[in-house]
């Protein structure tokens, strides 16, 4: 008798896991930059420390693409986490590629140093703070990222070297196309923050509502001001 009632048991919880699934939206949504937003960059105090050169301006032969420069994520009730990923930031041409890097907590990210040069890694960052000491041509240093936030790494013998590691909170998350449109799937029903967050000009904040009977469809323009800006 108790493995008969089993089945019926095992069906209702299919069931609702099939009916949850079914509940869940798609968010779609577009960035509208409205004007140039990456600048030059300037020396940081942690080189002026240190007594290292200046930092060199950022490379205008070739035009910028902001969106490149962004990511978007949600906030809210969920804590529905995403996969965590192994991924790479190379040192190559005395710059990290990618620059963005987006990827979600317990992701390990590996340094490999493809340069005929010394380089050295390191982070202060509050979400994740490392340093990989000096390491040349064909080693790699990893990191395992385990919680959310913005991870800026720089290199100390090249203060020119810049990349950003968005840890994100949950799976939940885009890199807008080239037009800056983008698609969060599989969004639970309830109201979010909508985060967006530039290499240069930083957060913004949106509040959305994702309804399970329809796509949500939002906009947001930066650098003006929507809801909130951190500073």
């Amino acid at each position: 008798m108790r493995n008969l009632l089993s089945i019926p048991a095992l069906a209702l919880l299919l069931y609702c896991h099939l009916e949850s699934k079914g509940m869940a939206a798609e968010l779609n949504g577009r960035v509208i930059v409205t004007r140039n937003l990456t600048k030059k960059r300037v020396t940081l105090p942690v080189y002026q420390f240190r007594g290292m050169s200046s930092v060199h301006d950022h490379d205008t032969s070739q035009p910028v693409n902001e969106y490149s420069e962004l990511v978007v994520f949600l906030e809210g009730n969920s804590s529905d986490a995403g996969k965590p990923v192994r991924v790479e930031l190379q040192q190559q041409g005395q710059q990290f590629s990618p620059r963005l890097q987006v990827v979600s907590a317990g992701s390990t990210v590996s340094f490999p140093n493809v340069d005929p040069v010394f380089h050295n890694v390191f982070s202060l960052s509050g979400a994740k703070k490392f340093d990989l000491g000096y390491y040349p041509a064909g080693q790699t240093r990893v990191v395992t990222f385990d919680q959310p936030g913005i991870v800026q790494v720089y290199c100390h013998l090249h203060p020119n070297m810049y990349a950003a590691i968005v840890v994100v909170p949950n799976r939940w998350y885009a890199q807008p196309n080239k037009d800056g449109t983008f698609s969060i799937h599989d969004v639970p029903p309830g109201a979010y923050k909508l985060v967006t967050w530039h290499m240069s000009a930083g957060f913004f904040r949106k509040s959305v509502q994702v309804s399970s009977d329809s796509a949500a469809d939002v906009v947001v323009h930066i650098p003006i001001r929507d809801e909130g800006r951190n500073p």
